[in-house]
Order: structure tokens, then sequence, then C-alpha cells
């Protein structure tokens, strides 16, 4: 009986522990820490130690915020939807104050490590005067 009953209250503890595993998945609050463009022939690392570059994915639309941290002197936004097919993310920026942006279809590609999201690919808006390869790094926030 009392083997029975350790058999039983083992395999209760056994079926109730429960391992936690952090999966990130995209959607969520994003801040950038890394950020690089490749332009011509010349590699620029971003500074980003004066801003706060935040993005912001849910289901099926994301909106960006740049702001400077002591003043809102470089404050910039835009917003639209996404569509994300394996590590292939393809934003359509619909809500923006540049105009030659707008509607663009923006494609990169996406990599997770841990809480961090690498994205990155090749902006070209010829209206604009852009051709560059940019990668960005993301912390996850929430």
């Amino acid at each position: 009986m009392l083997k029975k009953l350790l058999l039983i209250i083992l395999a209760w503890t056994c079926f109730n522990c429960k391992t936690e595993t952090t999966t990130y998945g995209i959607t969520g609050t994003w801040k950038l820490v890394y950020a690089e463009v490749v332009e011509n022939d010349s590699t620029k690392i971003k500074d980003l130690k004066n801003t706060e570059f935040i993005k912001i994915i849910n289901d099926s639309h994301f909106a960006f915020f740049n702001q400077g941290i002591k003043n809102d002197a470089h404050f910039y936004s835009g917003a639209g939807t996404y569509t994300k097919e394996r590590n292939r993310y393809e934003e359509i920026l619909k809500y923006t104050s540049a105009q030659e942006l707008k509607d663009h279809k923006f494609s990169f590609q996406i990599e997770f490590k841990g809480d961090t999201l690498i994205q990155s690919g090749q902006e070209l808006i010829k209206e604009a005067g852009i051709n560059r390869t940019i990668t960005e790094k993301y912390i996850k926030m929430n």
C-alpha cells in the first residue's frame, strides 16, 4: 500500500511539473540596440546613445517611433501592415510624413536569438534616392 501511494505521489509530481521555455515571437515591443547601414562602399554604424527607437508589432500591424532622449528634435514615426512567412518579414509603410516612402514595401530577412530580433534587407526607393542595405538588432521589451 505504501509503495502504491509513493508511486501515485511521484507520478502526480512529475505530471504537474512545468518546464518553462520562453519562445519569442515577432509580436511585442522592441527597442533598437544596433543599426548598420551599408551604402555604396561604406558601412555606417548608427549612434544610438542619444535616441530611442521603439518598434511595436501586433498580429497584423507595426509602428515605429524615434525620439531624442533629451528632446524631440529628431522625432519621426511610421506605421503600416506586415506579412511574415518563416524568416521573411515584409512591411508596407502606410502612415508616414515622408510621401516618397508611403505604400512602399520593405522586405527583410529576420532571425531570433533569444530575446533579440535581427532584421536585414535592402532598401531601394528610387523616388527618395535610397539604395542601401540595413541590419537592425532589437531587444524584446515585453
